[in-house]
């Protein structure tokens, strides 16, 4: 059985894998601490067993990263770990396709158990969350158009909503600034949106805090 752990905190890692060893002592265990590293990990181990993922790191943007993986990897068991802990945040995490939501506060006992109980084919999370409001529609329309971006054009606009410019992105990822242009092109098309504004505006409904997405710096498309 393969697990995989993604976490930019090594103390909560630690935890995680100490857990899940607890119960699956001859797992073995993959961990990342970014999101970047986290696509890549998944890459190398598509039939792994579990993901265990945090809403909160380097790269991610609320539930984009979810709804990603979700798209090109829809046989990996999910489970987020977050210490955002509002119902509603776990209500979303289960309608965006995770199996499992695990609050950081939650004891070693508890993690296993919902690791055993995700594992076992079943969905887990505090009772909470089933109390909540479902997410709305509009939601729902942009994630669906979330999932039709390509890998590439997914770091794309997550580098835009960071506020990078066309020329830095190229520079991170090593390819021509036209052929960024032409990646902006797509996924404004895809995302149905005029702008990069417009785009980032958009994929920030998906965002813990939606109120709180920057807008990036003017720049032709």
């Amino acid at each position: 059985m393969t697990i995989l752990i993604a976490d930019d905190h090594p103390l909560f890692r630690e935890a995680l894998r100490g857990a899940v060893q607890r119960i699956l002592p001859e797992a073995t265990l993959h961990e990342a601490d970014s999101v970047d590293a986290l696509y890549a990990l998944v890459e190398a181990n598509a039939d792994a067993d579990l993901l265990l993922m945090d809403l909160n790191m380097p790269g991610a943007h609320g539930f984009s990263a979810l709804v990603h993986l979700r798209s090109l990897h829809p046989q990996l068991p999910v489970v987020v770990v977050s210490a955002r802990e509002e119902p509603a945040v776990m209500r979303r995490a289960l309608d965006h396709g995770a199996l499992g939501f695990i609050p950081k506060s939650a004891d070693s006992e508890t993690i296993a158990m919902a690791v055993e109980t995700v594992l076992d084919g079943e969905r887990w999370a505090p009772a909470a969350a089933a109390a909540a409001p479902a997410m709305d529609r509009d939601e729902q329309a942009v994630a669906q158009r979330l999932r039709e971006l390509t890998p590439q054009q997914f770091r794309v606009l997550q580098m835009l909503g960071e506020g990078r410019l066309n020329k830095q992105i190229a520079w991170d990822l090593g390819v021509s600034e036209a052929t960024i242009k032409a990646h902006v092109t797509a996924v404004l098309r895809k995302l149905g949106v005029n702008n990069r504004t417009q785009a980032v505006l958009m994929a920030g409904r998906l965002a813990v805090d939606p109120d709180r997405v920057v807008v990036p710096p003017d720049e032709a498309d």
